[in-house]
């Protein structure tokens, strides 16, 4: 099953002005989008080139563009050390000759700091799993920041298949548990063994390897660094450089408190998220990290192809009242979700809140099919129809 994805269009427009970076997950569909692109706007003039293919690696090295091509994607070239300088310095030489299209498994964003900087040079996005919008068809792209969101339904079907397989385009298409069980181990032994060892210097990857096995349990719940630490026996510097390395190739994600005055002095722990949440076993996480990527996804679209400062947090009292999300548009509220796996309202936090922050939009989240409701200003949705608003 090929998948247009949500950001091609956008993406054939900002390569006619400037450089295209893509990075994401590890098969959640950077290559094949790339690759697919190419064809479809120089059909018989682009070019392929993976850093990881000693021929291929090679020719980037040297320089050797082939005359006739008018777009080159370039596969994992983060993994050269002077791979910032080594773009700039052949996209200002040969910009009006070819566009340059690069994908990547790590995030490019911190990958860029430090040395000659690219500005000014390349627009970037973060490819995202399969959402159930997207698997719809629904075309959410209006966004309107302090609006409603544009809900739209979107089959039961679709939610249950991600929330069983995940959102990576080979378990969607396969939809089989043991290919799916297979995949995680070799996903993981390929992300650690492979992506990570290529760029970073880690002594012990027998641990990093324990430490991705401890994760799926603690989502949705503070994520003490202290508490791994002890686990594995090793230096706090030590293991909050493994997260840091782990978050920097997409494996998980964390979230902040928002900083408000209903806080106090709250510590700021955040909470984590995996980007492939069918390793989760307990289903209310499982459900929650979810909806959590579907947000991120949101965040992330409004931020890289709208243009907006839009943040995801987290809502958390000393009283310890909580609300799941908070999604925030130049540091400003404005809509919270609560994610619960039974229909039971439980909106007392989200009416806290919202009082005090001046939230405008205000979403129970439910796992019950076809529910929408209203009660005390606060939205009852189910939670198929309130992924097929996202993006």
């Amino acid at each position: 099953m090929m998948i247009k994805r949500y950001l091609e269009e956008i993406i054939k427009e900002d390569l006619k002005e400037k450089m295209v970076f893509i990075s994401g997950p590890r098969q959640v569909g950077k290559t094949t989008m790339a690759v697919n692109l190419a064809k479809e706007i120089y059909p018989t003039s682009y070019a392929y080139l993976n850093w990881d293919n000693v021929a291929d690696r090679r020719q980037m090295v040297q320089g050797l563009w082939q005359a006739d091509k008018k777009l080159f994607v370039l596969d994992e070239i983060h993994k050269y050390r002077k791979w910032k300088n080594y773009l700039k310095g052949e996209y200002d030489k040969h910009r009006e000759s070819f566009n340059i299209m690069v994908t990547g498994s790590a995030r490019l964003d911190i990958y860029r700091k430090g040395g000659d900087s690219l500005q000014g040079r390349y627009h970037a996005f973060r490819l995202h799993p399969l959402s159930v919008a997207e698997l719809a068809g629904n075309k959410n792209k209006d966004f309107v920041p302090f609006k409603d969101l544009p809900f739209d339904a979107s089959p039961f079907s679709l939610f249950e298949s991600l929330y069983r397989f995940g959102g990576f385009p080979e378990q969607i298409n396969k939809q089989d548990e043991r290919e799916l069980r297979r995949w995680h181990l070799e996903r993981v032994d390929r992300l650690i063994k492979e992506d990570i060892r290529d760029v970073e210097s880690i002594r012990d990857l027998s641990a990093m390897q324990v430490l991705v096995q401890l994760l799926p349990a603690r989502v949705g719940s503070l994520f003490s660094i202290n508490s791994l630490r002890e686990d594995l026996q090793v230096a706090h510097k030590t293991m909050a450089a493994w997260v840091e390395i782990l978050e920097k190739f997409y494996y998980h994600f964390r979230i902040y408190p928002f900083k408000n005055r209903l806080q106090g002095s709250l510590k700021k722990e955040p909470k984590l998220f995996l980007w492939d949440w069918s390793e989760i076993k307990d289903e209310g996480a499982r459900l929650e990290n979810m909806v959590a990527v579907h947000l991120l996804k949101l965040c992330h679209y409004l931020a890289d192809v709208e243009g907006h400062m839009a943040g995801l947090n987290f809502l958390r009292n000393k009283q310890k009242q909580e609300v799941d999300f908070l999604v925030t548009i130049d540091n400003i509220p404005w809509f919270c979700v609560e994610v619960k796996k039974s229909m039971e309202p439980n909106i007392s936090a989200l009416k806290y809140f919202s009082a005090g922050l001046k939230i405008p939009y205000l979403y129970q989240v439910v796992d019950t099919r076809g529910v929408d409701l209203i009660k005390d200003n606060v939205r009852i949705i189910s939670v198929e129809k309130f992924l097929g608003g996202m993006i």
